[in-house]
């Protein structure tokens, strides 16, 4: 699945519990936005693994990736692997729409367990921000492994630099807003982790842990989205969601400032709000590991 890390991409409640099926929508506007970047990633995959005949998605999500890698490899069959039945009825509805459904499909299931339900190996396993929502990663990497062809490759989109989409002083509150956001979703996605069934703590040396899985690392690389300011009304949209979640979950532990200034953000009659402010934009990175089953 195409999720952000931390608060960006998720909705709450008990603190770190997940519901994906009700991100469905802010799950699918994300991808969207980043869509540029998504395709980017996908060009110089398509360099590693030519000609891939089964691509599977796991942790797909409501399928947009799913779609963007059948038209980035339009000889494969593309398998979305996602544990919520809601998302993945989005992304069957998203491969009709867009005329791949004749070679997509979809299986329901936890990852990893449910991998073992495909009926051939994989010659591309895409797992984007998926990988870190199971409590043993290092486990959770060996069963991505094992499931590859010969040749196939695994995929990881795990790290990133923190989405900025906010000056350090914008004239309101206490400079280095999002700085201070940045720091209590490290806290948030630590908790997250400890909270996880059967959790590891991991070094997160993603080459490392692929390599201790039996492969071999051929690439890693970051892709950036860069929305510059003044931005559409579509990332003001995505850039006030994002900020909503974070004035949600966070609301009792942010300094009464910061709340003030969030909610002045957040407010449409505002003009200091992210809806009608010119200075506001879209700045992320993501970064893709790769490796190769030799054996």
């Amino acid at each position: 699945m195409a999720h952000e890390h931390g608060t960006h991409g998720h909705h709450h409640h008990d603190h770190t519990d997940i519901d994906w099926s009700r991100m469905a929508q802010h799950l699918e506007t994300q991808a969207e936005l980043f869509t540029p970047l998504y395709e980017r990633a996908l060009a110089w995959l398509g360099h590693k693994q030519t000609e891939p005949g089964l691509i599977v998605d796991a942790g797909s999500g409501p399928g947009v990736l799913s779609c963007l890698l059948a038209e980035a490899f339009p000889g494969a069959r593309v398998v979305a692997v996602d544990g919520a039945e809601p998302l993945l009825d989005r992304a069957r509805a998203r491969a009709e729409r867009l005329g791949v459904a004749d070679r997509f499909g979809a299986l329901a299931g936890e990852l990893p367990g449910v991998l073992e339900d495909l009926d051939y190996p994989v010659d591309l396993l895409w797992a984007s921000r998926s990988l870190h929502h199971l409590g043993d990663q290092r486990a959770g990497i060996a069963a991505f492994a094992s499931r590859l062809a010969r040749g196939g490759t695994l995929a990881l989109l795990e790290g990133r630099l923190p989405a900025r989409f906010l000056p350090r002083d914008i004239g309101i509150g206490r400079p280095g807003l999002q700085a201070r956001l940045d720091a209590l979703e490290e806290e948030w996605f630590a908790q997250m982790r400890a909270d996880l069934p059967d959790s590891v703590s991991e070094v997160e040396d993603w080459p490392a842990l692929m390599a201790s899985a039996g492969l071999r690392h051929t690439g890693t690389r970051s892709f950036m989205l860069d929305l510059p300011a003044p931005t559409t009304d579509r990332a003001r949209a995505y850039i006030a969601a994002s900020l909503g979640r974070l004035r949600d979950v966070f609301g009792e532990l942010l300094e009464p400032d910061d709340r003030d200034t969030l909610d002045r953000l957040l407010d449409l009659e505002d003009a200091a709000s992210v809806h009608r402010r010119a200075d506001v934009f879209v700045l992320a990175v993501h970064t893709v590991h790769t490796a190769v089953r030799t054996g």
